[in-house]
This record gives C-alpha cells, structure tokens and sequence, in this order.
C-alpha cells in the first residue's frame, strides 16, 4: 500500500509525457485527480494507523552487498509529514488549473517531485532517504529554472542547487561514517537505531557531516542564502512545496537519523544546536522585518520558524537538568510546527503569487487600499499572516507553546531570547497588512482580480486544516506523541 501511495505519482508522471494527444485542460484535471486519490490514500492510512510503532512496513533486499534496502514504513513522526505532503501538492495541483506554461511537463514535474517527497518521509533506510534527498533537489531546481518569474531565475536555481547538493554529499559523508561504524555494516535505520554504532569523537564528526547537510536544507543560519532567492524566482506553486515540504526534509532528518542514530553526540552538542536555533529565530524575524518585498519576506519568515524547531531538537538532547516529559513535549512541538509551518506558509505562497499575478510585482510599497478592491483575497491573506505569527486557535499555537514549554526547563535562557521573535513576527506580518490591503490606493485593481474559485480552492483548506489542529490538537498529538517520546527515550539512554 505505502509503495502504491509513494509511486503512483511518478506513473502518471510518465503517462502524461508519453500521451502526446492529450489536451492541455485535461493534463491539468489529471494532476488534480490524482493529488485527490493522493490525499484520500495518505487519510485511509491515518485511520487504519494503530497508534504507535512503525506500520505498513517493506523490507525488501535493494543492494544487499552494501548493507541498503528497499526499506519503507511509517510512524508518529512520518505519517504526519507523509499527510502534509498530500494536501499541500493537491493545493498546488488545484492552484495551478490556471493557465501555467507548458502544462504537461508542470504536471509531470511535480508529480514526479511529489513522489521523491513521500519516498523521504517513508525511508527507512539511509541509502533510499539519500536517494530521495538528491532527488528531490534535482526537481525543485527544475521548477525554478524552467518556471521561475525573475530575470535571475536560473541564477537563483543554480545558487539553490549548489548549496542543497553541497549539503546531500555532506549528508551522505555522515551515512557513510554511521555503516562504517556499525556491525555488521548496514544502512538500515531501525537497525542502527537499536544499537547506535558510534560515539566519542568519531561520533561527533558523523554528527557534524549530518547536522551540515541537514542544516543547508532546513535552512537555519548561516546557510539560509540560497532561500529568500530561490522563493523570490520560483513560481507560487514551486514556492509553496519548497517551504511547505523540502525545508521539513532537513528538521525531520534531526529526529529521524541524527537523534536517534547518534545520541552520545546530541547530548553533548545539543547546546550548539539550541544556539543555532535562537539565532535562526531572531535573524529570521529581524531581516523578514526590513523587507518591502512581500514574497523575500515570508521566505526569511521560514528561517525563523525553522529555528523554533532547531531549538526544541537541540533542547530535548539537554538530559542533565530536564525530565524525559518535558523533553518528548519539545519533540512533539517541533513536528507539529513542520507541519503548522507547512500549511501556513504554502498557503501565504499561493497567495504571494496571486498578489504577483494581478499587480506585477511582489513589491509592498507598490499597492495600497487592495481590501477595497479584492475583500476576498484581503480576508484570506490576513488569516493566513494571523496563523503564521502564532495566533491562538491556529496550529502555529499550539506549536510553538509545546515548544517553549518543553524547552523552558533544559534551556531557559534560550527561550527567553528566542521569545521576542513572536513579537517581531506579529509586527513585520501586521506592517505588511497595512502596507497592501490598506491606508490609500497605490495600485488600483477591478474587482474581477479577486480570488478565482480555483485560488480559493487551493488556500482555503490549507488555512482550515491549520485552525482545525488549533482547535483540536489531539488529532494530530494523539499520533505524534508516542513517537516523540520514544526519541527522547532513544537520546537519553
């Protein structure tokens, strides 16, 4: 079944090339049909899904001489990653039944980017995770070079490129290390998981070549570079499975390999992690702050909330002076702001574009007055800025609350630096509603350039699913906890 869900994409990815007759419309209407079975498989799972533990589980030999396999399943940390990448490519598909360039290869594009997606997030073997990683790089970089909007589009894919490839052969170096040390030598996770392999100083090499590769891809700083670029170029749909999906890549590498895998080392770097994180926090919000580009601005948006998730990893592997509760209560806060953040963020992309499509520019100080002309594109885009800063009632609550409070007794003083970064949020996201939906028109539209159903469509349940995990939690805790709390137990032992 999970193979079915991971790989059927890439089948339709390939009919749709090879049957040159079809119409465009209907290439569209496909894609979408298919994100729709997508979503409704990755639900079926989530309802059959016992409770704890890895379910749907294949283990089948792929390179036995090396120690690899084809070794898939989920658990409490996946399974909601696996739920988000569904709804957030459905949106995308859905979002994007306005005219595209050359729909065909769009479509075959993304499905296929979608398939290296879910194949990440049900990796049980560090081989196929790596494989997956790779990638999903080499899509994305198509998207934005074949697709992206700016006169530094190419540019923008290369830079993105070269970072994220930079952090993969990192990443593969620490794989590397992880099989080298085990006996016998294998890449299997839940293998390397019962008896981590290395420690001392060989560990915290391994850990330093994973938490690098991990880090590009997240991104926190100062390996955030190549992400204001790349978002800025991409078209709106390769901007919302970029944030929404592929920065998860990175945060959930942390609590997948790197904790687990190698726990002497966390606990005694996990100080340096927590750093990163704060930084992230507060550098993401104070540069978001200062820029009049709406879409550069929900981009460095990302590297602060990252940063909420690098802190409460890096506070869960603080064992001396914390209770395991606590501990698991960060980890738990850390998934739920993957996908809080997800959702979100895919949802303010969609939107981003929408604003470039009708004005030309993503340019705040160029609009003015737009809620008077565009009441429903206003009305969305101020619930999804309201969700982003951590309003009550919205997932991004109840995110970073879990994280703060599972920090607060392992790491109290870098929660309260990192705490002001919910109040630059609040400011920059208030500032740029008022810059564009009101004061005096700038940039006057017809009502016609409001929302299309299509655009509604697409935003609307990304922004539902948000409130409804805000309002009951227990939805998604209920399966994210028992995992959690195995990790922490996995890092304190």
């Amino acid at each position: 079944m999970l193979s079915l869900i991971v790989f059927a994409p890439l089948v339709v990815a390939v009919v749709l090339l090879l049957w040159r007759g079809l119409p465009d419309r209907a290439v569209s209407w496909i894609w979408v049909a298919v994100s729709g079975v997508e979503v409704a498989a990755v639900l079926g799972a989530w309802w059959a899904y016992p409770g704890e533990g890895v379910a749907y589980e294949t283990n089948r030999p792929w390179i036995p001489g090396a120690g690899a396999g084809y070794h898939i399943g989920v658990d409490g940390l996946s399974l909601p990653l696996l739920a988000l990448t569904a709804v957030v490519f459905a949106a995308c598909a859905v979002y994007s039944l306005r005219r595209q360039r050359r729909p065909r290869q769009f479509a075959a594009l993304f499905l296929a980017l979608q398939t290296t997606c879910l194949g990440l997030f049900v990796s049980l073997d560090l081989i196929l995770f790596f494989v997956f990683f790779d990638l999903s790089i080499v899509g994305m970089y198509a998207v934005i070079a074949g697709w992206g909007h700016g006169a530094d589009a190419r540019r923008s894919a290369l830079k993105f490129f070269l970072y994220t490839f930079l952090g993969s052969l990192a990443l593969l170096l620490g794989f590397i290390g992880l099989y080298v040390a085990a006996r016998p030598h294998t890449f299997d996770i839940v293998a390397l998981t019962r008896e981590p392999p290395v420690a001392g100083t060989a560990g915290g090499l391994v850990l330093l070549a994973v938490l690098l590769g991990l880090a590009i891809k997240t991104p926190t700083f100062p390996f955030h570079t190549w992400l204001p670029p790349a978002h800025t170029d991409a078209p709106a749909a390769g901007s919302a499975v970029l944030a929404g999906i592929l920065l998860k890549m990175g945060t959930y590498g942390f609590v997948r390999i790197a904790m687990p895998l190698l726990p002497d080392a966390w606990r005694r770097y996990a100080w340096v992690v927590v750093v990163v994180g704060v930084v992230s926090v507060l550098y993401g919000a104070l540069v978001a702050l200062a820029q009049s580009n709406f879409k550069r601005m929900v981009a460095y948006t990302s590297v602060n909330h990252m940063g909420y998730i690098v802190l409460a990893v890096g506070a869960a592997g603080l064992v001396a002076g914390s209770d395991a509760q606590a501990r698991a209560v960060a980890v738990t806060g850390a998934v739920t702001q993957m996908v809080s953040h997800g959702l979100i963020t895919a949802a303010l992309f969609l939107l981003a574009g929408v604003l470039h499509h009708r004005g030309g520019t993503y340019r705040m100080d160029a609009y003015g007055g737009l809620a008077a002309d565009t009441p429903r594109f206003a009305a969305l885009t101020a619930v999804a800025a309201f969700a982003s800063l951590g309003l009550p009632g919205f997932s991004g609550f109840i995110a970073e609350f879990q994280i703060f409070a599972g920090s607060l007794g392992s790491a109290p003083v870098a929660v309260a630096f990192a705490l002001p970064g919910i109040l630059v949020t609040a400011a920059l996201f208030l500032w740029a509603l008022h810059r564009i939906f009101l004061g005096p028109s700038r940039h006057r539209l017809s009502a016609a350039a409001d929302l299309t159903a299509a655009e509604a469509t697409a935003v609307v349940p990304l922004l539902a699913l948000a409130l409804l995990i805000g309002v009951f939690p227990r939805l998604l805790l209920d399966v994210v906890e028992p995992a959690a709390r195995a990790v922490t137990d996995l890092v304190g032992r």
